[in-house]
């Protein structure tokens, strides 16, 4: 599928396969064994602050970790199609999922398309198993959206590479396993140029990780510094100054699947739940109709992308419509809940309360357009997409 035939505001068709339905089947009835046993609990941003290795390990026990990877490396070779179908049904039901997120996402593909044949003997079984981490050392204090301005720096030494930095908002540094660092290798006059990749172990010598706590008190994210760290020529990431083009490719993983628009989505199952216990007025039928349609046409346009990664394509431009819109509901969803079934936030409240998820959702919600690319940012990326075309 040659991304050339398709518009910046085209979608491939997804179709999924046959084995979706009963994959879907058999996800749900994972999930029903899973709240019995009490680690699904129905939470809003589960793929955020869902941290449950053990959850993980049962996860890839039945191959649902690693789903799109090639079965020499330990995958299940399946499509991205039907690794769609199975994180769907994870976020929708707030599992766990957190811990393995960034590994399944987007290290295990990228280490797959750049990495060399020992990085890929060595790390993708181990993420596929459930039982190696990642991070993503790409923003900066003063690089987040500009990343491509990022003042970390990677210096030639006998035997690898000394790095050297800080980079913002690392979620998971304190507990993952590794980190896939952005960082200028050599200077250019254009500064998406000299930019390598670089997979650092975040227990070396002069690692240094200061946490970020969230409105919730939640340490989510961190400051992770990089303060000479030594790292072997064999842990370079691509090839040497492709830095930018691997990274922009790695952000069509992030920015184009279903956490883009169902990290909220428990919030308006539990909402569901409350207007099955009294009289629904036609005035919240249509408000929840309206939230419905919205999710039914951002998943197509998901989907779409998912298409396209299934087919070897990568669709920047609709990736980041993807975000832009998914984000953007995230939040009109929260507003919206409030909005039906006025009900007092209460961080305190029974844990799963409506009022005790509509907190959690609240204090989450300032991060649903910043993650992944500033939704001002990501309208940047869809104009240059339009203008290119």
């Amino acid at each position: 599928m040659p991304t050339a035939t398709i518009s910046p505001l085209g979608f491939p068709e997804a179709v999924l396969p046959e084995s979706a339905r009963q994959l879907r089947l058999d996800v749900r009835d994972f999930l029903d064994e899973e709240r019995a046993r009490g680690t699904v609990l129905g939470r809003p941003d589960s793929w955020l602050a869902g941290w449950d290795p053990a959850f993980t390990r049962r996860l890839a026990e039945r191959g649902w970790v690693g789903m799109a990877l090639p079965t020499e490396y330990g995958g299940a070779g399946r499509g991205f199609l039907e690794r769609y179908v199975v994180i769907e049904e994870l976020l929708a039901a707030g599992a766990p999922v957190s811990a393995h997120w960034v590994s399944d996402r987007q290290a295990g593909p990228s280490i797959l398309q750049h990495g060399t044949e020992e990085q890929r003997r060595f790390f993708l079984p181990r993420i596929a198993a459930g039982k190696c981490f990642f991070s993503i050392g790409m923003s900066e204090k003063s690089s987040g959206s500009d990343l491509a301005s990022v003042r970390t720096c990677a210096e030639r030494t006998a035997d690898g590479w000394r790095l050297t930095g800080t980079k913002m908002w690392t979620g998971g540094a304190h507990a993952n396993d590794y980190a896939i660092v952005l960082a200028r290798t050599e200077e250019a006059e254009d500064k998406h140029a000299g930019l390598s990749q670089f997979i650092v172990d975040l227990r070396a010598p002069g690692v240094r990780i200061e946490p970020i706590h969230l409105m919730s008190g939640e340490h989510r994210f961190n400051a992770f510094h990089l303060e000479g760290v030594h790292v072997p020529e064999a842990m370079l990431l691509g090839q040497q100054g492709d830095g930018w083009k691997q990274v922009t490719g790695e952000l069509a993983f992030e920015r184009s699947g279903p956490e883009r628009y169902l990290s909220t989505f428990p919030l308006l199952v539990s909402l569901l739940r409350e207007l099955d216990q009294r009289a629904m007025t036609a005035e919240q039928l249509t408000q929840v109709g309206i939230l419905t349609a919205r999710l039914h046409s951002i998943r197509q346009l998901s989907l779409g992308v998912a298409a396209a990664l299934d087919a070897g394509a990568s669709l920047d431009t609709q990736a980041a419509l993807v975000k832009d819109l998914g984000t953007r509901l995230e939040g009109a969803l929260v507003d919206s809940v409030r909005s039906i079934l006025p009900t007092p936030a209460d961080p305190h409240a029974t844990p799963g309360s409506h009022a005790e998820l509509l907190a959690f959702a609240l204090l989450h919600s300032p991060g649903y357009t910043l993650r992944g690319g500033t939704n001002e940012i990501l309208r940047g990326i869809i104009t240059r997409g339009l203008e290119q075309h």
